[in-house]
């Protein structure tokens, strides 16, 4: 199959061409016609299998081939993503993919002043690729009208209808026209997700190209059992082994961030962090560094755990597990892209073992174990299994008492001095589902 097989026009071939794209992926296949044919669609397919093509591509000849030149401060498509990094990167895809076209790209995103945004969108742009808070601010400031807007789409869906965006999209969908097409993609989808996306779609097609929630089989994953006070020492000690050249670094809070990056450049390591309380430019800086290998490691929360695409990536540490078990597979998923094998290592404690049970869950499968020697943990790290369950080591059996005076005092109970407390079961956080005013929808 190739893409002029898709039925895509002479000028996004070219455009394809010149980018390297020889053949479609197994979602571009699937999902490019079923744009093209009008359909409202939820794909899920692994990260790095080239989804923002899947959805970029046909709505440009959408828009190409159909509807009125855009009128001022409006668009004609949106796309929406959850980070502000994200943003920049699909719109610097969609910007690739129309070099041969007659339309204009534009992206907004919070963090930065809002003016400019407002005197670009003066004269309309045809595909506007946002972030859900500053979308809503312009808006209000009348600085864009949705009313001519033909396809939303949803990158990283998942997220976007998550805890912490929900609030925001229900807003957003208030202010959509009825009548338009609606195009949901991400790595992941939970159960209760696609319930919620039910309500936005149209007699949706839905495609899945690779089992549910599941990693790519080119990242080879591990975990190291350690104790939370010695995660840093190990980390360098792991690094300094492996003589790593370029690694990607996920912490848990930006705290956490802040803290590892002093160390490694109290070290004389070449280390740089983003996190959300930093400016856009800043963080923009560090990875632009990064992706040049001019930055040695690059520490980050989840908010690069999304969307970004570094060439080549080998290494991706997780230094704690993420609370939310599909964003293993997101953070994970900045290696081993388009084909290529890397490898992602989990530095675990023993207080993060429900975190990783529910990704062992969700992944069906069983995080291999390297015990590194001078690092074995006074905390034992329990056993877990795909199963979900964590397997609680036997406590060992009481001494007996020994009679007469001249025997041991009975000192009650014990336990082995590796053995900890069975941890809290995990508890999810309850998502707050918007209540969307679905209404009868208009048949296109």
């Amino acid at each position: 199959m190739t893409f002029a097989t898709l039925g895509l026009i002479e000028p996004l071939l070219r455009a394809l061409e010149t980018l390297g794209y020889q053949t479609p992926t197994p979602v571009q296949a699937q999902a490019i016609p079923a744009v093209l044919a009008g359909r409202d669609l939820m794909a899920a397919a692994q990260t790095g299998t080239g989804k923002t093509a899947g959805f970029a591509v046909p709505l440009l000849q959408l828009l190409t081939m159909e509807g009125p030149k855009v009128a001022a401060n409006s668009a004609r498509a949106l796309i929406l993503c959850p980070t502000r990094e994200l943003a920049e990167q699909v719109h610097a895809s969609v910007a690739e993919y129309a070099q041969n076209l007659p339309l204009t790209t534009y992206a907004v995103y919070g963090g930065v002043s809002i003016n400019p945004q407002m005197m670009k969108l003066r004269k309309g742009v045809d595909i506007l690729v946002a972030t859900p808070g500053r979308l809503i601010d312009l808006f209000r400031q009348n600085a864009l009208k949705l009313n001519q807007l033909q396809t939303l789409v949803l990158d990283e869906a998942d997220r976007m209808l998550d805890l912490g965006f929900s609030e925001e999209l229900a807003n957003i969908y208030r202010m959509l026209p009825k009548k338009r097409q609606t195009l949901l993609f991400s790595a992941t989808f939970s159960d209760e997700i696609r319930t919620l996306a039910g309500q936005m779609l149209n007699d949706p097609l839905s495609i899945e190209v690779s089992p549910r929630n599941v990693a790519a089989n080119t990242v080879k994953q591990w975990v190291v059992p350690v104790d939370k006070k010695r995660k840093p020492e190990l980390f360098v000690h792991l690094m300094r082994k492996g003589r790593w050249k370029q690694v990607l670094v996920f912490a848990k809070t930006r705290n956490g961030v802040d803290a590892l990056v002093d160390k490694l450049q109290g070290l004389g390591i070449n280390a740089d962090g983003i996190h959300g309380d930093k400016p856009q430019a800043t963080r923009q800086r560090a990875l632009d560094r990064f992706k040049s290998s001019e930055v040695q490691i690059l520490v980050a929360t989840d908010v690069a755990a999304r969307g970004l695409d570094i060439e080549d990536l080998p290494l991706v540490i997780n230094f704690d597990l993420p609370i939310v078990a599909e964003d293993y597979i997101h953070r994970i998923g900045r290696t081993g892209r388009a084909g290529n094998t890397g490898e992602a290592i989990s530095l675990v404690c023993a207080d993060e073992v429900n975190m990783l049970s529910a990704i062992e869950m969700l992944t069906r499968q069983t995080l291999t174990r390297h015990m590194e020697q001078d690092f074995e943990p006074e905390h034992r790290v329990p056993d877990t299994d795909a199963s979900g369950q964590v397997v609680k080591k036997p406590k060992k059996p009481k001494k007996p008492k020994t009679s007469g005076g001249g025997g041991k005092r009975n000192l009650g109970k014990w336990v082995d001095s590796g053995e900890v407390a069975p941890s809290e079961p995990s508890i999810k956080p309850v998502r707050k589902v918007p209540v969307f005013n679905t209404g009868p929808r208009k048949k296109k």
